[in-house]
């Protein structure tokens, strides 16, 4: 069990010689320590009582003893920190899970050709061998070399068999980043949103993907994000389109506001065949 943040800030106050009002400091540790006479509860006026904390080097020991913080104020400021490791958790409480720290934090990346950028401020060559991915976890640093097109790809598969889709970019040096999983996928939003790249989205075509790009790239990237839409797009959607999605997915989409030219195209292709298209339709098919 860990010492709440909100009890250990007001622990600290008593440990600065101050006194507090027995209502504002109520808590089972408060109990225990009043019943061990760390803390002197004591009346003042009929109904107001107030706490102090006369020698705080056994509220000192009793913390350490019970919850191993060694220094109250560290224990607060680690609290409070938003970049904690598992090893500040330790130093500061002897337990790496005081809070919740996400440790496993960054993104997948792959490429079917090298990618030159710097990760913590050196230089790095992104060219995964097939059927593996690089995994990059200080994104904070990760800066692709200016000409880089990043792709976003909203499925697996289409991820993994990038190499036969090269198809869809000729003329572009592609860094493909993983939509999943997608707990990762607020850090490579943040990423993109710090670094000046174009972005290109590459996803199902059909009202919910247009919906992802919307609201998860467009709405944070603004006219540095733009949609994918191959030359072969209406082919494919006419032979192997999905008609049930679109009559599903139409009633809840609005297009009221949207004027970028290529989603209108998009939306007037889907419209005109009235069916929506997997993206993994477009694997293996260079």
């Amino acid at each position: 069990m860990s010492l709440p943040l909100h009890l250990a800030e007001k622990l600290l106050f008593l440990c600065e010689g101050e006194a507090m009002a027995g209502s504002k400091l109520k808590h089972e540790v408060v109990r225990s320590l009043i019943d061990d006479g760390i803390i002197i509860e004591y009346r003042q006026g009929r109904t107001k009582t107030n706490l102090s904390l006369p020698h705080p080097q056994q509220l000192y020991d009793f913390l350490h003893n019970h919850y191993g913080i060694g220094s109250l104020k560290e224990y607060i400021d680690t609290c409070k920190k938003v970049d904690n490791t598992r090893a500040d958790l330790v130093l500061a409480s002897s337990d790496s899970k005081i809070r919740q720290v996400r440790t496993f934090k960054g993104f997948l990346v792959n490429t079917y050709q090298p990618v030159s950028a710097t990760l913590n401020g050196k230089p790095i060559i992104i060219n995964p061998t097939e059927g593996t991915y690089t995994f990059i976890s200080d994104f904070e640093s990760f800066v692709p070399a200016p000409e880089v097109t990043i792709v976003g790809i909203e499925n697996p598969e289409n991820f993994r068999h990038i190499a036969s889709q090269q198809y869809l970019f000729e003329g572009l040096s592609p860094l493909f980043v993983s939509r999943y999983p997608q707990s990762q996928s607020k850090d490579h939003i943040s990423w993109l949103q710090s670094i000046t790249n174009p972005y290109l989205h590459f996803g199902d075509y059909d009202y919910a993907g247009i919906g992802i790009y919307l609201n998860e790239y467009r709405k944070y990237l603004g006219e540095r994000a733009s949609i994918l839409i191959p030359e072969n797009l209406e082919s494919l959607l006419a032979q192997y389109g999905n008609r049930e999605r679109y009559d599903i997915q139409k009633r809840n989409f609005d297009r009221k506001a949207i004027t970028e030219p290529e989603l209108l195209k998009l939306i007037a292709l889907l419209d005109i065949h009235k069916k929506g298209l997997d993206q993994e339709v477009f694997v293996g098919r260079g």
